[in-house]
């Protein structure tokens, strides 16, 4: 199969003011040549035939324009079907030499209006000319398969392709880098040296070699068992900024929550009004909040009601709280606390929630004590969000939330893959139980084979140790042209 030529639309379809079609393989060069005219000063001011009559003349000339095509240099041009001698579209044709370029293949890409029709007819006309359709993520598959990228800079393509902010981006971009691989190679290059050591003392116990102590071992194993650490305990900052932050606000109704949430947003997504109510549903968008992408729920006012459409919309609230990362839970400071205030108090217990007490431009009635009390370690918040005093604190402790005092927000490395945190724990695991097995004097060969474990589940994060069903089911998730 990777000898196939392969092609496929490489940008978003829809309206654009440019769509490439990205052609990958042996054949790209000479597919270009077939379906590609040139476009020669000289011969502007002339008419060229185009008809299928001349069909053969075309061809010709064509051949004789070959040479013209140099890689990596951009030149412009038109696409004639070299079947029917129709134009197709106005040009930019690129061609990249491999292992020069993205699959470390031959690569053309043909940059035309950013037209379906366009794409699509130029599309069906390299097809017919010897390529195939493009599987999900090929191209960066067959990057993967010729050594260009390692398994996990492939991961990241995609990760920057859906990355939802600046901070986002950046993570993914540092691990198309290879900052991640680098890391867990270097874990690996500890594991070897463990492996080394263990095995030239089993096997050439008599030899004048440097017997291995079980103090040497356990050192080396710990500073294994930290670093795989370290990159565990970075996911749950890596996923939310990955996946997003879900922020659930939450408070009896009219107590400033949509007023939050527009806040925010910087703009008037949620109705506002003094009267009780108003949200009858979640409210659900998309924000970045200090490079962090946020996931930001307002939420019906919980309170007991009659009206059917409202209690639709509090049942809604109760599955937003649930599944938050975390609850913003807004008092007003000119209202005594209720029976509803104290019912989310223990609903929140335990929960990573940030206290708003919202209205202080009022006579403060509230009584923050009490909240103190019951909320001993929640984070309490004074605003006035209306006036928009507060909302740059509350900022604030959202990012420190997330990055948990442990990473900065501009260094650090940290795991942003489902499949590589379960192999980190999975790892961590392995060198722990060799740990224990040091620590109770076991035979090297038992301990060999916990710390070859580690090595080899390590080696799947880059691909080394993969099998092929898990390379496809990574590379599933791309999308066409990627």
């Amino acid at each position: 199969m990777r000898d196939e030529t392969i092609a496929a639309i490489a940008t978003s379809l829809g309206e654009g003011g440019i769509g490439i079609v990205r052609i990958s393989g042996d054949e790209a060069l000479n597919i270009l040549e077939k379906i590609f005219d040139y476009f020669n000063k000289d011969l502007k001011n002339k008419t060229v035939d185009k008809s299928v009559d001349k069909l053969d003349n075309l061809s010709k000339d064509s051949m004789s324009r070959k040479a013209e095509i140099q890689a990596n240099k951009l030149i412009y041009g038109h696409i004639y079907d070299n079947f029917t001698g129709e134009l197709i579209d106005e040009v930019m044709a690129v061609y990249m030499k491999g292992p020069h370029s993205y699959t470390a293949e031959d690569v053309v890409e043909i940059q035309c209006h950013g037209s379906i029709v366009s794409l699509k007819k130029i599309l069906s006309l390299v097809l017919k000319n010897g390529a195939r359709l493009a599987e999900n993520g090929e191209f960066t598959k067959r990057a993967f398969l010729n050594g260009r990228l390692d398994l996990s800079q492939a991961e990241a393509v995609i990760d920057l392709i859906r990355a939802k902010s600046d901070r986002t981006f950046t993570v993914a971009l540092g691990q198309l880098e290879g900052k991640l691989s680098k890391k867990i190679k270097d874990i690996r290059g500890k594991l070897v040296d463990i492996l080394v050591n263990i095995t030239v003392n089993i096997d050439y116990p008599d030899e004048d070699i440097e017997e291995i102590t079980y103090d040497k071992l356990l050192k080396d194993l710990e500073a294994v068992k930290f670093s795989i650490d370290s990159l565990r305990e970075s996911f749950q900052t890596g996923r939310i900024l990955k996946e997003g932050l879900r922020v659930s606000i939450i408070g009896k109704p009219n107590v400033g929550k949509s007023s939050l949430m527009n806040a925010l947003l910087k703009e008037e997504r949620a109705i506002v009004t003094d009267i009780p109510g108003t949200t009858r549903d979640t409210i659900e968008e998309s924000l970045s909040v200090r490079g962090i992408p946020i996931i930001i729920t307002d939420t019906a006012g919980i309170r007991e009601t009659d009206d059917v459409i409202e209690k639709i919309g509090i049942e809604k609230s109760k599955e937003a709280f649930n599944s938050a990362d975390l609850i913003i839970f807004i008092l007003d400071n000119s209202k005594t606390l209720e029976e509803a205030d104290f019912d989310i108090i223990e609903k929140i217990q335990g929960r990573n929630a940030l206290v708003l007490v919202n209205k202080t431009d009022l006579e403060r009635v509230i009584d923050l004590k009490e909240i103190e009390k019951r909320l001993p370690k929640a984070e309490i918040l004074e605003v006035a969000i209306s006036k928009e005093v507060g909302i740059k604190e509350l900022e604030e402790k959202i990012e420190a939330l997330v990055y948990g005092c442990k990473v900065k927000a501009g260094e650090g490395l940290m795991v942003t893959n489902v499949r590589h945190k379960e192999i980190l724990d999975l790892a961590g695991e392995a060198v722990a139980d060799s740990l224990v097995m040091v620590q109770s004097g076991e035979a090297l060969e038992f301990l060999e084979i916990d710390v070859n474990r580690a090595y080899e589940l390590l080696g799947s994060i880059v691909g080394e140790t993969v099998e092929g069903d898990i390379i496809d089911q990574v590379f599933a998730r791309f999308c066409l042209g990627k």
